[in-house]
């Protein structure tokens, strides 16, 4: 049982460090200020709302380098952001497919919790559905038993192949947090990539 139980823990740890090259720290030069997650190589970096009103912005990468970030784009009602770094070559998160998050599955969800970089918490989907803790937004979130911290906003809520299910967000108490859907996602990132190539016709 010990071997399986290793190889288990091993196989997570696995998970985490593939993820942590898709994960970026944000903040303005002074303060951390919270988490990104590079979503395409050409430099698209999904963050939440909230982390990027404080002014300019910078990004550190997984390899350590610290660029300037540039704010393309918000969504105040799913609290989503889409920033740019200069920095094509990077590694993108993968996307999990859409509506296959069941309850009961296991999650992961990094980010850099009071400057701690990198760190990573587990837990299990309670659900899918509205949030009445976000009660602006009657969209759909990800409810996880697990503990976000001030600095997870923005980061990646992954699955057991580390794929991306969604981009976590916030507490909803002291057991629960919630995630932005990557079906959410993946259409806001969408509308902005067709509105940059529109513009640059």
């Amino acid at each position: 049982m010990s071997r399986v139980l290793q190889q288990m823990s091993d196989a997570m740890a696995d998970i985490v460090e593939h993820v942590r090259l898709s994960l970026v720290q944000l903040h303005n030069g002074r303060r951390g200020m919270g988490a990104g997650t590079v979503w395409h190589p050409d430099g698209l970096i999904v963050t939440n709302a909230h982390v990027v009103r404080h002014g300019a912005l910078q990004a550190t990468l997984a390899d350590q380098r610290t660029v300037p970030a540039q704010l393309i784009a918000t969504d105040t009602d799913h609290d989503l952001a889409v920033l740019s770094v200069a920095a094509p070559g990077l590694t993108a998160i993968t996307p999990a497919e859409p509506g296959a998050l069941q309850p009961g599955h296991w999650v992961l969800a990094l980010g850099h919790p009071w400057g701690v970089a990198g760190a990573v918490t587990a837990g299990v989907v309670i659900g899918v559905g509205v949030s009445p803790e976000a009660p602006h937004n009657q969209g759909e979130w990800i409810h996880a038993s697990l503990h976000l911290r001030p600095g997870h906003s923005g980061g990646p809520l992954v699955d057991v192949y580390g794929h991306v299910v969604g981009i976590n967000t916030m507490m909803a108490g002291p057991d629960v947090g919630l995630a932005i859907p990557v079906s959410v996602v993946q259409g806001f990132v969408r509308q902005v990539r067709e509105c940059r190539g529109r513009e640059r016709r």
